[in-house]
Formats: C-alpha cells, structure tokens, sequence
C-alpha cells in the first residue's frame, strides 16, 4: 500500500510536469501511469526483496545486482515505454530511423524515483519499528505490573489469613465476622480492582474494611486514626496502590509493638496531586536510621515507576516510630 500511495504522487507531479510541457492533460495522465506502474514495481522488489537480502561480504553479487538495476530503471525501462506507444499510451518515444535513442531521457525520470521510493521506504521502516518497540514496550510494562499485582494480592491475603488462623485457634468469637470482612475484601479484589483504575472512594472503602478487619486483633489498646480529604471522589486511582503502606503499618508496625501501639492514615487528593501519610508505633529502633523496605514496599515503588513519571516515596524510622510518605501526581500517568 505504501508504494501505491508513492506511485500516486509520482504520478501527479509527473501529470503536472507533462502538462506544463503543453502536453493535453488525458495522454500526460495515461503516460505517467504507464511509466509509473512499471517503476513502482521494480521499486517494490529492490526495496521490500533485493536490499534486505544483501550480504556485505558477497561483494560480487551487490555489483551483479547493481548492474542488473541500473538495466531495469534505463534500457527496459525504455522498451516499457515504448510498449506504451504501441498501445496509445504515449507519444514521446518515437525515435527517427537509424539513430541510436539515448537512455538518459528514462535515468533522468527513474532514478529519481529510486530516490523517493527508497528514502519513503526507509522513514516508513523506521517508524514501524519505533511503534513496534513502544508496543513491546508497553506489554512488558503491563506483563511486569500484573506480576507486581500478583505479588501484592498474595501477600495481603498471607497477612489477612494468619490474621483469621491466630483469632480461630483461640477460639474467638471475632472469627466470622473476621471472615465476612475478608470476604467482601476479597469480591473488591476479584471483580473491581482487576481494572486500570478504581473511583478512590472505592479504595478508601476497601482500606476501611481492611482496617476493621485488623481492630478484631487487637483491644482497647491500639488506636487508629484514618481520615481522608478528597476534592473529588470519582478522581480514578490505580486499585490496591496504596493498601502496602497500611498493611506494612499493622503488619511490621502495631502487631510487633507491646506497648500503646497506634497507626495514623491521612489521604489527601486536590488538584489531582495525591498525598498519602501513614505513621505507625514500632519496638525501640537502635539501628543507624537505615530502613529495611520489605515486599510490601519494594513492589509499590516498582508500580510507582511503571505507572507514572512524577511521584515521591519516603520512609522514615526513629526510635519508635516508622512513618512512610507517598505523593503522586495523578496527571503524570505513562
């Protein structure tokens, strides 16, 4: 299609040529479409067949086949056109007896046209092969998400079912209600969030769940405060982003502090600039301030980077203390 496409511009440019020559415009039109028909398929084949196959080291061969060429674009390309004369498509290859027709009338329209067919040729090549490589791009992106996404599901179901396995041994009555929560956890899971993007009223709604389900683990002791102030809650968000950083606050926070455990949430979305606060109680730190990022975490920050150009993830750990910052540019989505 591509070297239809040329030929029909040559076609026109050769028309207006011929008819600027006093030509009338019905036989510069049969002629150009004559000459053009011919040239476009030697193109094709030189192109598109011949020069792919090529070999620098068979040296030999290149000069047979530029030989070969240079007899198809002047000498046949001469008797193609007088074959158009025989058959009322031309006039202007009509040569007086006894004289000897000079082929650069046909080198001075065809290898011109070698020219524009091979340079089109090879900007359509190129850009194929940069879609191509951003397709691949693109799936590899999407193949490693889903893997991340595969990750992160698993994980958060780990967490959940130790949590249901120590309420069970202990006999508690909290267990079916534990699992009622899970459940409905579980549909989010399955039907809404295998999407791109989720409604954040939705995610706040499923980090709600999962913050009830863990307050069934713990008395009086621990407090939790989660509060959110969102400009708009269709603002789409992609599904189960940010339930690392709480799960990482109960799981490596509260459940391993002794004493006044608590975990502070705080989401803030305006202007499409997202700001997400999770602070959480941890056992006394002596360490050199270095933190240990587990799963949870190092998955989030690989998702981060696939999914947007401008955002910024911050832990920090004190002496009893972990807290762990995520802001995002909505708009800057890849």
């Amino acid at each position: 299609m591509l070297y239809a496409w040329v030929g029909l511009a040559i076609v026109v440019m050769c028309t207006i040529q011929e008819v600027y020559h006093h030509a009338t415009f019905g036989m510069a039109l049969l002629e150009c479409i004559w000459l053009t028909i011919y040239l476009t398929l030697v193109n094709y084949v030189l192109f598109e067949y011949t020069v792919p196959r090529l070999r620098v080291r068979k040296f030999y061969i290149g000069i047979l086949l530029f030989v070969l060429y240079i007899f198809l674009f002047t000498a046949l390309f001469h008797h193609w056109a007088q074959l158009g004369h025989l058959l009322h498509l031309n006039d202007d290859y009509i040569d007086p007896p006894g004289k000897h027709h000079d082929l650069g009338e046909e080198a001075s329209f065809s290898i011109p046209s070698a020219f524009i067919f091979g340079i089109v040729s090879h900007l359509y090549k190129h850009a194929q092969l940069r879609q191509t490589a951003q397709q691949l791009r693109i799936e590899k992106q999407t193949a490693e998400l889903n893997y991340l996404k595969s990750q992160t599901n698993p994980h958060f179901l780990f967490n959940t079912l130790n949590n249901i396995y120590s309420l069970a041994r202990d006999k508690s009555d909290q267990a079916p209600e534990t699992i009622l929560r899970l459940s409905k956890i579980l549909r989010y899971m399955l039907y809404e969030a295998g999407g791109s993007f989720v409604a954040v009223e939705q995610e706040l709604k499923v980090i709600g769940d999962y913050i009830s389900l863990e307050k069934l683990r713990y008395d009086e002791s621990l407090r939790i405060n989660f509060n959110y102030d969102v400009e708009d809650m269709k603002q789409a968000v992609p599904p189960l982003l940010l339930m690392p950083m709480v799960e990482n606050a109960f799981k490596h926070g509260a459940s391993e502090t002794r004493i006044h455990p608590f975990v502070d949430i705080h989401l803030s979305i305006a202007q499409r600039k997202l700001a997400f606060y999770v602070r959480n109680s941890t056992e006394e730190h002596n360490g050199n301030g270095q933190v240990r990022e587990n799963i949870g975490l190092s998955n989030l920050r690989r998702q981060l980077e696939l999914l947007y150009t401008d955002y910024e993830v911050s832990v920090e750990q004190k002496q009893s203390e972990f807290s762990a910052t995520l802001k995002i540019n909505l708009a800057s989505h890849v």
